[in-house]
């Protein structure tokens, strides 16, 4: 058997290889190799690491690293404060959790160390 990737519109196993694109011949899509190659890093599940390299998951426990004052809010959460059973979202603020005295925050995985 052939590696070559599925049809990204018909999801057809016949694709053929014609110099730099991949062709399939079921319903006529051509798409370049790079096209295929991001599509493949696409499909790879997201590794979020704290801020020290440590992969995190869900339902991890993390201390805060700096103090991280809470937008909208005079609130400020203190340097070496522990987060319990965090949840990973996707976004710029990877790290859904509840902190005591606070309530449901988002955090980067930036300011975070795992416990």
């Amino acid at each position: 058997m052939s590696n070559l990737p599925a049809c990204p519109q018909c999801n057809s196993s016949l694709t053929y290889e014609d110099s730099a694109l991949y062709i399939c011949p079921e319903c006529g899509h051509e798409w370049s190799k790079d096209q295929a190659q991001q599509t493949d890093a696409a499909d790879q599940p997201r590794i979020i690491r704290d801020a020290v390299g440590n992969e995190l998951r869900d339902g991890d426990a993390v201390t805060v690293i700096k103090d991280l004052k809470v937008k909208g809010s005079s609130l400020v959460v203190k340097m070496g404060t522990k987060v319990k059973n965090i949840r990973l979202v996707e976004g710029d603020h990877d790290i859904d959790c509840k902190i005591d005295g606070i309530g449901a925050m988002q955090l980067k995985s930036e300011f975070v160390r795992k416990a």
